[in-house]
């Protein structure tokens, strides 16, 4: 190889850093016993590193360099002017560096946000699935009551309002063959806090007799107003009264709501 050709090559720089094998270090401590032009490009980059640690590292001792460059077996009688070209190296290093480091943070950054967007569509995820399985119990109910309003076998009695409350309206759904009794209580206000639905089955004859089949309890909840009650054996009429919380043993008259006849 030419003079010329390691001056460009780059070698003499990674041969002042260190980064050469032995064998390698030898050739080109010999090159430079022997080439003038090598030895002085040496020169010059020994320089410039000189001239780089004492930027970062200003009491670094002199002696210390003069020492590597004596365990290097250099010898110079001369000061050669650093040449551009052989720090070209140096700085594209630095260059490669400054990118490195600016496409990690870039990676970071996007893979923050992507981190955010997986944890967001996983929020999202769980809200739709809540919330499908909310509809889905929804729809269920709806088709069960459903299934109650259409059933030829259900007796249907419709209950008006009474005095207290003219306005107001139920109906029941009675199967006699099952005894099952369900109360449609859509056409009742919500009750005031502390008070609750009471239905009652009656026997008009030979003397009025209410029989407890249930509490509407939750009525607000229930969004539907269908309530399933105890069964009932027998019945000749049903009504609704309001009764405190946890209702009551016999009916307030007073607070009857709705009463119909089968």
């Amino acid at each position: 190889m030419e003079d010329k050709q390691y001056i460009e090559s780059g070698i003499l720089e990674l041969y002042v850093y260190g980064l050469l094998t032995e064998k390698e270090n030898l050739e080109i401590a010999e090159l430079a016993r022997k080439n003038p032009e090598v030895e002085s490009e040496i020169i010059a980059i020994e320089k410039a590193v000189s001239a780089l640690s004492s930027s970062f590292s200003p009491f670094h001792s002199v002696a210390n360099f003069e020492k590597i460059k004596a365990r290097l077996e250099l010898k110079h009688t001369k000061v050669v002017d650093i040449k551009p070209a052989s720090n070209l190296p140096h700085y594209l290093g630095w260059a490669a560096a400054v990118l490195l480091l600016l496409g990690f943070g870039y990676q970071t950054l996007e893979l923050a946000k992507s981190k955010q967007a997986v944890s967001e569509a996983g929020g999202e995820k769980n809200k739709i699935e809540r919330e499908y399985a909310f509809l889905d119990q929804q729809n269920k109910q709806t088709e069960k009551n459903l299934s109650i309003v259409r059933d030829i076998k259900n007796t249907s009695v419709a209950l008006g309002g009474q005095s207290v409350s003219p306005a107001s309206f139920a109906k029941v759904y009675w199967n006699r063959e099952t005894k099952t009794t369900y109360i449609d209580a859509a056409g009742l206000p919500n009750p005031p806090k502390g008070m609750v639905y009471q239905v009652w089955s009656l026997k008009l004859s030979p003397v009025l007799t209410p029989t407890s089949i249930g509490l509407l309890n939750n009525f607000e909840e229930n969004s539907q107003k269908i309530f399933a009650v105890s069964q009932t054996d027998s019945a000749e009429a049903f009504g609704i009264t309001l009764e405190p919380a946890g209702g009551s043993l016999t009916p307030t008259m007073e607070q009857l709501y709705t009463l119909g006849k089968v």
